[in-house]
């Protein structure tokens, strides 16, 4: 079976999978941060190549190497900066990163890229690449870019079966219970289940202070519990978000 890795192609394969399949290409957004004592530091990269390679299997795409480093943690999702290990980049670093990568992938020829974000303080500047890589192709590029956010095609009934008591919101949802489970699932002897804590949900005010106060987020890293994870929960969010990410796939590039 041919792999759906860009890495594992040689650049005669990647070109023929681009100019005569037309295949779409999936780019990994993630970081690499603190993910609790539980949880490897590239969890995010780790989580988003998986997801899209899931759904490439089912339309024919590929998926690039991840990009690994994200924007800075912020206390409210991410824990912040101050934990040994979470290494980020400056907006423009990473909108940067974006935009080359954009412009990269439209001068290969492919003209359909899907950029599968995993980590949440990357969005905005994740968009802002697309939109100066596409200024920068100028108005007759052949090439259509689609932004993601992986856990926004999680179902209300699929949340309800993973959290029975209740969905703390994806914000508090870093290293617990979502997170957990899918790396139980795809990467299960990353995790260290010994060592799961039971914070939170932790509680912040409707405001932010700079500099970040350390002392808002539980020392763990966790701001939700990761206990209730399981592989099994990690199969049914998988299983789900491939599902209904392959078919916004072929909607949007049929």
């Amino acid at each position: 079976m041919r792999s759906v890795f860009m890495s594992e192609l040689s650049w005669v394969e990647y070109q023929a999978r681009i100019e005569r399949d037309r295949a779409p290409v999936l780019l990994p957004v993630g970081a690499t941060e603190q993910h609790g004592p539980h949880l490897p530091l590239g969890t995010d990269a780790l989580l988003a190549t998986a997801v899209a390679a899931d759904a490439a299997r089912r339309v024919g795409a590929l998926v690039a190497p991840a990009i690994a480093y994200g924007y800075k943690s912020q206390p409210k999702c991410g824990g912040g900066q101050h934990f040994c290990g979470t290494t980020s980049v400056d907006a423009a670093t990473l909108v940067g990163g974006v935009r080359d990568a954009v412009r990269e992938f439209a001068r290969h020829g492919v003209a359909r890229l899907v950029v599968v974000n995993g980590h949440y303080e990357n969005q905005w500047f994740v968009t802002e690449g697309i939109d100066l890589g596409l200024r920068d192709l100028g108005a007759g590029a052949a090439i259509e870019v689609v932004r993601l956010e992986y856990w926004d095609f999680l179902t209300e009934a699929t949340l309800a079966k993973v959290f029975p008591d209740g969905f703390p919101g994806f914000a508090l949802e870093h290293a617990a219970v979502i997170e957990t489970s899918l790396m139980l699932h795809y990467h299960p002897s990353l995790v260290r289940v010994d060592l799961i804590p039971d914070d939170g949900p932790a509680e912040f005010p409707p405001y932010d202070v700079y500099p970040s106060r350390r002392h808002w987020v539980p020392l763990s890293g966790v701001l939700s519990s990761a206990r209730g994870a399981d592989a099994a929960k990690g199969r049914l969010i998988a299983e789900e978000v491939a599902q209904r990410l392959a078919a916004a796939i072929e909607a949007r590039f049929p």
